[in-house]
């Protein structure tokens, strides 16, 4: 069989390369004539500029920015030259990343957290780009793009946070469909995800209703991601675009899909934002235009078989319950997902 492994990172335990990997060779230690290749993919998120890197030829640039927590932190870009246009790649995740908040300061940090360090790297690369694309994801920041647009504005010298990026054409890559505000919003549904109490929430929702430049996006599809920072590039004139469905395009996801006979994809958790704009609906997607089944592997499985197989999945495997518990699945992830991916192997391999 020609197998397709597709992944997404596995939350703070393994990148999708990691992944890729851990999935290909447990598939290969069962099933040795079987022809694996590994396609790691992102959504916009964490590894967005990894997995953007090594399908694309450019060139990887270093900057200390302000991170989540208004210390330096180091960040990174990607700069492509294509046929006369030059695009950067950004991972918001880079300047205000949950990762970048330990997990014991998130209740103290929720409601101060700051994208500016997004906005000194929209800067830097405002510099020598026609195009710059910023990944949204894996935020830990609820601040509406607030610190972002004071990056931007304070790079021009108050002229406002538009003005640098003049003649730049900016996308914003969401890795959620979720609008701004409401029970669906940036507040209520990622808020406790980055530790904000039910009161921490009412406060967070409120501050992102009382910003003035980002009601006219407010309803937009997106304009929730990172945090409301999709809202703040949508106000800067972005255009709103599906980061799974960007990296399947660049990536040659499709190519590969082509010469598949199964695909399998994944990511630390297949729960219910999964069927949201996250990368396995991409990945499903692609799958089902070509008649070849969709298995996801996940950390933990939370979607039940109607609604995976309305979104072209036709089978999941949890690594938990496989190994036995969350913490082995943690503690020992690669092997635990060897172990889990030889299973898989042996239940659909021909």
């Amino acid at each position: 069989m020609r197998v397709l492994i597709a992944p997404d990172c596995f939350g703070g335990t393994l990148t999708a390369r990691e992944a890729a990997d851990a999935i290909a060779t447990g598939w290969r230690e069962a099933k040795p004539d079987d022809v694996v290749v590994q396609r790691p993919l992102a959504d916009g998120g964490p590894g967005f500029v990894d997995v953007l890197h090594a399908a694309l030829d450019g060139d990887i640039r270093h900057i200390m920015v302000t991170g989540p927590l208004g210390t330096p932190v180091e960040a990174r870009w990607l700069s492509v030259h294509t046929n006369g246009t030059r695009t950067a790649y950004i991972e918001s995740a880079e300047a205000c990343g949950l990762h970048l908040i330990p997990a014991d300061l998130r209740p103290q940090t929720c409601e101060t957290a700051t994208t500016r360090g997004v906005g000194e790297l929209i800067a830097a690369a405002a510099v020598d780009n026609d195009v710059i694309t910023v990944g949204l994801g894996g935020s830990g920041t609820t601040d509406g793009g607030a610190g972002m647009l004071a990056a931007l504005a304070d790079a021009n010298d108050g002229a406002g946070a538009g003005a640098v990026l003049t003649d730049i054409s900016l996308v914003a890559a969401s890795d959620v469909e979720n609008p701004l505000l409401g029970p669906h919003g940036a507040a209520h549904t990622f808020g406790p995800q980055k530790g904000a109490s039910p009161e921490a929430v009412e406060r967070l929702e409120a501050r992102l209703a009382a910003m003035d430049v980002l009601k006219p996006v407010s309803d937009i599809s997106g304009a929730g991601a990172a945090g409301g920072l999709g809202a703040a590039l949508l106000s800067l004139g972005a255009t709103m675009t599906s980061g799974a469905g960007l990296v399947r395009t660049l990536t040659g996801l499709d190519s590969a899909l082509d010469d598949a006979d199964v695909v399998v994809t994944g990511e630390g958790s297949f729960d219910w934002q999964s069927l949201r704009g996250k990368l396995i609906t991409a990945v499903a997607g692609g799958a089902a235009e070509r008649g070849i089944p969709c298995i996801a592997i996940a950390g933990q499985v939370s979607v039940g078989r109607r609604e995976m197989g309305a979104a072209g999945v036709q089978d999941a495997y949890s690594v938990s319950e496989h190994v036995g518990s969350v913490r082995k699945a943690i503690e020992e992830a690669r092997d635990s997902v060897v172990a889990t991916a030889q299973h898989v192997a042996r239940q659909w391999s021909r």
